[in-house]
């Protein structure tokens, strides 16, 4: 990238010619060499017919032919070995020819750096929140914690102001609605009622989903730039947060609109029919359509905002880029999102707990008008439930946007190589320097 400092300009995958890092003169001498296996007679360099290398992401299933000669680390660009080119390093739905970023090590071992079981060969590096290798899903997680803990002011500043300004558009929504959809005690609604308050309770889950969504992806965009300051061990201030965002703030908002309008689009448009002809059946046909339209569009732009802020792109770019780190991954991605958000709601619903009990003293009413309903329309109860709410979104938002950072890294290191440009952005000095090397020879690319 031109102007975000440990972030590669996209492009060419290192694939496509020489592996970053590696030094211009690869003539073979002082060059790690993988470890010999114990059956192996000394003084050979090739790996025998039955014994595999060591370090081997194959999958189940027969093994295609193992290759000859140098053991070139990774196919020619646009060919793959079938699954003995997952052992070589090249990611499990990636693009073909894609490295595995990192896969000899510090060490010059094969797998990814600080692997379970790789020959006790040292840790990757870890200037930062994450070390930098393909990341597990504990990594990612507790990344995020890292983040919010390190850099607690701006993180905190940036999503308490977010959390304060969405929450109040809820409030004054909810307030508007809850008129119709309480009824005094004895009270029988007529059928057109008990519609009309179905449809008012509706609409505001709805808009309270919709705003939500909106939150995130505005916030994974405000805190890119402090995710990416906690990956390669810098310092955060809200002032230099503040600065990094500034040149961004008409894109980003652009991005954030356009997010919104298609994630609506994609949840709202199944059901356009029924809801046109008014027919209950129709609308309950689009709606698991529109749930699953809506999962779909969600993951495959998920990573578009940390693509924007770190490689300050266009919004059509940073659009693409997403889909394009994501395809091969839709699962992962989905799954780890949907993890964190379980998780995220299960913590903001302790810290909004007490501000409940707290409300159920405070309105009118006590208990009963919680029962009849009548407690919803209480400014008393409304404010102490924004309240609370407010602070569990300011602790909650930051964590979630703060994976979706992370997968987007972890996208890059596995497709790009982007561990070696983070560490010499972090000033790691030579990290895959001279681990770039085959057994014997030098590495071509090709």
């Amino acid at each position: 990238m031109n102007d975000s400092p440990g972030w590669a300009t996209p492009g060419s995958s290192p694939s496509d010619g020489e592996r970053p890092g590696a030094p211009a003169d690869q003539s073979g001498a002082g060059t790690t060499q993988p470890p010999v296996p114990p059956a192996q007679p000394a003084g050979d360099q090739k790996w025998s017919a039955q014994q595999p290398p060591p370090g081997q992401w194959s999958s189940p299933g027969t093994e295609a032919p193992r290759p000859t000669g140098q053991n070139a680390p990774h196919a020619p660009q646009g060919q793959g070995w079938g699954s003995y080119g997952q052992q070589y390093g090249q990611q499990p739905g990636g693009e073909p020819g894609a490295p595995y970023a990192g896969q000899y090590g510090p060490s010059g071992q094969y797998g990814h750096p600080g692997g379970p079981g790789q020959w006790g060969k040292p840790p990757a590096a870890k200037p930062g929140v994450i070390p930098l290798r393909p990341l597990g899903l504990g990594e990612i997680l507790d990344g995020a914690v890292s983040t919010l803990r390190a850099h607690w002011r701006p993180v905190l500043s940036i999503s308490l102001v977010i959390a304060a300004v969405f929450q109040l558009a809820l409030v004054l929504v909810q307030r508007a609605t809850v008129d119709t959809a309480a009824f005094s005690p004895g009270e029988r609604a007529t059928p057109s009622e008990a519609l009309d308050a179905m449809g008012d309770a509706m609409l505001f889950y709805v808009f309270n989903y919709y705003v939500e969504i909106l939150g995130l992806f505005l916030v994974t965009a405000l805190l890119a730039p402090v995710v990416s300051s906690a990956v390669l061990g810098h310092s955060s201030t809200l002032s230099s947060t503040l600065r990094a965002l500034r040149p961004m703030w008409g894109r980003m908002l652009g991005l954030t609109l356009v997010l919104f309008v298609g994630s609506v689009t994609a949840g709202v448009l199944p059901m356009l029919p029924g809801i046109l002809a008014g027919e209950a059946a129709l609308i309950a046909l689009g709606v698991p359509v529109g749930l699953v339209l809506l999962a779909w569009f969600y993951v495959v732009f998920l990573l578009a905002p940390p693509a924007l802020m770190l490689e300050r792109g266009s919004v059509s770019d940073a659009l693409k880029r997403s889909a394009k780190l994501v395809k091969g991954s839709w699962w992962r991605v989905c799954g780890i999102s949907l993890l964190t958000g379980l998780i995220t709601k299960v913590t903001a619903a302790i810290i909004v707990m007490p501000f409940a009990i707290t409300a159920m003293f405070l309105v009118p009413g006590g208990m009963q008008g919680f029962l009849d309903g009548s407690a919803t329309q209480s400014w008393n109860f409304l404010v102490i439930g924004a309240i609370g709410s407010i602070i569990a979104a300011a602790v909650t938002m930051p964590m979630q946007t703060g994976v979706t950072t992370l997968l987007y890294i972890d996208q890059r290191i596995r497709r790009e190589a982007l561990d070696l440009e983070l560490a010499r952005a972090a000033g790691v000095e030579n990290y895959g320097a001279t681990t770039a090397q085959p057994a014997s020879g030098p590495v071509t690319g090709g």
